[in-house]
């Protein structure tokens, strides 16, 4: 079976290939039957060339196209052409078909980018992306600076009308301080005032109650007087009372010693009085015989 195949050419990394019909049993880069165009996909235009009769007469003739040569050929209208000539148009009718579906498909279709191309795009985005970077830090720091500019001023406006009131007010503390030492100064003497009036008031009422006050004490004196004198005629009276009853008994304790005494003497008189006899009595028996 013959197929429609792509055979690699080229160096590494920057590839191109030949459109041929080869056998299919063959190797990518063996032997081929013919060769039918040209395909780069690294440039643009990537198909350089294409023998559409000679396709045609090998589709016709049943060679099946890879996957990859089909796309091609979708892209380069040959199954149109192929279908078109089987409706049985003219060759100036399938011509005139193809060229207007060419152009509608590439209005419909996007230029394809290179990669330099792609790589171009992708740094001026880049580029632009830190320019926009760079232009919103700019105003960023210059909205900070200004700001900060704003709160230093409001800040140093804020401290001198801080000033000017702390002075205001230091000079009212002043004034009122001034003005309580007025007050005081006016009190204190109003109070001297009438401490003078109330010790003159005190000392004339000292004055007119000393005398009445002397009699009160005089009398008080008197009367405790009285009181004490009674007092101490109660308690005489009394120590009386308690001594004559002590003085009786110490009279009886006495008496009874005293009597005691009498007949302790009498007894000893009893019992002397026979010794003297008996005494009187030798002596004048001893004096008589000594006669």
């Amino acid at each position: 079976m013959v197929r429609l195949r792509l055979q690699r050419h080229g160096r590494k990394r920057l590839p191109y290939y030949h459109i041929v019909a080869a056998d299919m049993r063959t190797k990518r880069d063996g032997r081929i039957i013919e060769d039918l165009g040209r395909f780069n996909p690294t440039q643009e235009p990537s198909l350089k060339k294409l023998e559409t009769d000679r396709v045609i007469y090998w589709l016709k003739n049943g060679a099946q196209p890879t996957d990859t040569v089909r796309s091609i050929l979708k892209k380069e209208g040959i199954f149109y052409r192929l279908h078109l000539e089987r409706w049985g148009k003219s060759e100036d009718e399938i011509e005139q078909t193809i060229s207007q579906w060419k152009e509608e498909r590439q209005k419909g279709e996007k230029k394809a980018v290179t990669k330099a191309e792609r790589m171009k795009q992708q740094l001026k985005a880049e580029e632009e992306k830190f320019k926009k970077e760079q232009e919103a830090r700019a105003k960023e720091e210059a909205e900070k600076a200004k700001a900060a500019a704003e709160a230093k001023k409001a800040e140093e406006a804020a401290a001198e009308k801080g000033e000017e009131v702390a002075a205001e007010k230091k000079e009212e503390a002043d004034a009122g301080k001034a003005e309580e030492v007025k007050e005081e100064q006016a009190d204190s003497k109003e109070a001297e005032a009438e401490e003078k009036k109330e010790e003159k008031k005190e000392k004339a009422e000292k004055k007119a109650e000393a005398p009445a006050e002397k009699k009160e004490a005089d009398v008080g004196k008197a009367e405790e007087a009285k009181e004490e004198k009674a007092d101490s005629k109660e308690a005489e009276a009394e120590a009386k009372k308690e001594e004559k009853p002590k003085e009786a008994e110490k009279k009886a304790e006495k008496d009874a010693s005293g009597n005691e005494e009498k007949k302790a003497d009498s007894e000893k008189k009893a019992e002397e009085e026979p010794k003297d006899k008996d005494d009187s009595a030798a002596e004048s028996s001893s004096d008589k015989e000594e006669k």
